[in-house]
């Protein structure tokens, strides 16, 4: 009998007073923010907390303990953290909630500052102190639940329901607090010492909380590269590959329990195995995942410029499972400004490595993002910036505005571009983006594709949503299905052979034809 499900009388407590009393489980809800690496470090916090006892409830309310694992790469994402962080410590006065837990990237940036300036929060956890979450959440790790676990489903701020969005009083109170100077003002030194240095197994329990058709695997962890904008290598250490065998383990025992699609993540995939002196390490994971016989698609993010081997574009072509989709951050294009940012390359560079790329690759989907009004970028350098997308015709883009973080050496240049500029820039690029985009998908229109179907549209019941291999997860635009041919309904994390009917800037509609 599941140990919920126990109950103890009086009687029975006068006759065994020396029997240990039924332990009831505690409730543990999770909100995630930030990508897919944070994502995977939550599913793995989830599951030794299962391992430990608790439950994973998917209501704020009903949680005895609430963890918000942070984000805090940039400052939006910092705020969102803080504001989050606020949002769920109203649960500690009008829910059940004992314990608030912060998790993550802002507490290796901030971990003083939360203890002193949040004292709704209970407990701190590093994005290298994982394996603490047990002690955080007050969980005693002898106590193990009888019978079958229920289903666990993670509280993700993008999904949840309505429990988890109290909303206004938490981003009030949260800008109030940093326009005070009570967060995020503190000067950031950048120290290296005791960098985070954990990293997971297949022996590692952990929770999945996507689709059940769909996995992430970290295959790495930390980064590095000297980006001049960046802030990983302090929140997450430095550059180390899990062992390949521990990586196919866990891709086999995930392709076992249903995953069909599984997208390999680190911070810089195309650097896997070179410290454990392996050549072409992503190449030769990615040929060996595509053998196991369960699995339909397999992708990776991200991959660096100057790490796209031939080896690695010729294991790509030759193996059908593998995705043909690059996602290549080249973050800009003029030659001066990479230079800057401590990259390196150039737009006759990045021309070149992208018609040699779509020439290996058949059908090849190209993503990239760039960043917008890093320190010293002039209008030339942005009309070159401009001009190089238009010529490389990304089939997706991303374009993010500077943020000037603490501890990256972009903190200390001068020549800072105002916001305003920024955001004009950024707008401008994409919009030159968005037309190609528009011509792009157009030309989809009568071809068919896989699909992965992922459930019904939040928009409406009356459309799908799905994926073709041209779509990375929670990244590209959408794909809905309109019409199910001579099906009712459709069955998610299955394929089904769909012709796109219609294409709009970013997103296509399709109908199933088999």
């Amino acid at each position: 009998m599941p140990v919920e499900n126990l109950t103890v009388t009086p009687e029975q407590e006068r006759s065994a007073p020396n029997e240990p009393r039924p332990q009831t489980p505690v409730k543990v809800g999770f909100v995630s923010l930030g990508c897919p690496k944070n994502l995977v470090d939550s599913e793995v916090m989830m599951g030794m907390l299962q391992t430990g006892g608790a439950t994973i409830t998917s209501r704020a309310d009903d949680a005895d303990v609430i963890v918000v694992n942070t984000c805090s790469f940039i400052d939006s994402a910092k705020q969102e953290s803080v504001n989050t962080i606020l949002e769920m410590a109203q649960h500690k006065v009008s829910g059940k909630a004992k314990k608030l837990v912060v998790a993550g990237c802002l507490v290796e940036r901030y971990r003083d500052e939360i203890q002193k300036n949040i004292p709704e929060v209970d407990a701190v956890v590093g994005t290298g102190e994982l394996e603490h979450i047990l002690a955080a959440a007050g969980i005693e790790t002898g106590f193990r639940p009888a019978g079958n676990s229920s289903p666990f489903v993670i509280l993700n701020s993008n999904s949840a329901s309505q429990a988890l969005k109290s909303g206004v009083p938490g981003r009030a109170e949260g800008l109030a607090r940093e326009q005070s100077g009570r967060f995020s003002r503190a000067e950031w030194d950048g120290a290296i010492a005791d960098l985070p240095n954990y990293l997971y197994d297949e022996n590692t329990p952990r929770v999945l909380a996507t689709p059940k058709a769909s996995a992430y695997i970290k295959i790495a962890e930390g980064c590095d590269h000297p980006c001049g904008f960046c802030i990983i290598p302090q929140l997450r250490g430095k550059f180390r590959s899990r062992h390949f065998e521990s990586v196919v383990a866990e891709a086999e025992r995930l392709a076992r329990n249903g995953v069909r699609e599984i997208t390999l993540i680190g911070q810089d995939t195309t650097c896997y195995g070179e410290d454990l002196g392996l050549k072409d390490g992503l190449a030769l994971l990615l040929e060996r995942l595509a053998q196991i016989p369960e699995l339909r698609w397999v992708r990776f993010l991200y991959a660096y410029p100057n790490k796209i081997t031939g080896k690695l574009l010729e294991t790509i072509a030759a193996n059908e499972k593998i995705c043909s989709y690059i996602d290549v951050p080249l973050q800009h294009a003029s030659a001066s400004l990479l230079k800057r940012m401590k990259r390196g390359g150039g737009p006759e560079i990045f021309l070149k490595s992208i018609e040699k790329m779509r020439k290996e690759i058949p059908n090849l989907t190209l993503r990239t993002s760039f960043i917008v009004g890093f320190p010293g970028e002039t209008e030339e350098d942005f009309q070159q910036l401009c001009e190089f997308v238009k010529a490389a015709q990304f089939d997706w883009m991303g374009a993010f505005a500077y943020s000037d973080e603490e501890g990256t050496a972009a903190y200390h240049l001068e020549n800072k571009v105002p916001q305003r500029t920024i955001e004009s820039r950024r707008r401008k690029l994409m919009q030159i983006q968005k037309q190609i985009s528009k011509r792009t998908k157009k030309k989809l229109v009568g071809k068919q594709f896989h699909v992965l179907a992922l459930g019904p549209s939040e928009e409406t019941e009356l459309l799908w949503e799905g994926r073709t291999e041209m779509h990375a997860p929670e990244i590209d635009g959408k794909l809905f299905i309109n019409d199910f041919g001579d099906r009712e309904e459709l069955d998610p994390g299955r394929f089904y052979r769909c012709e796109i009917t219609e294409a709009h800037e970013y997103d296509l509609v399709a109908k199933i034809v088999d």
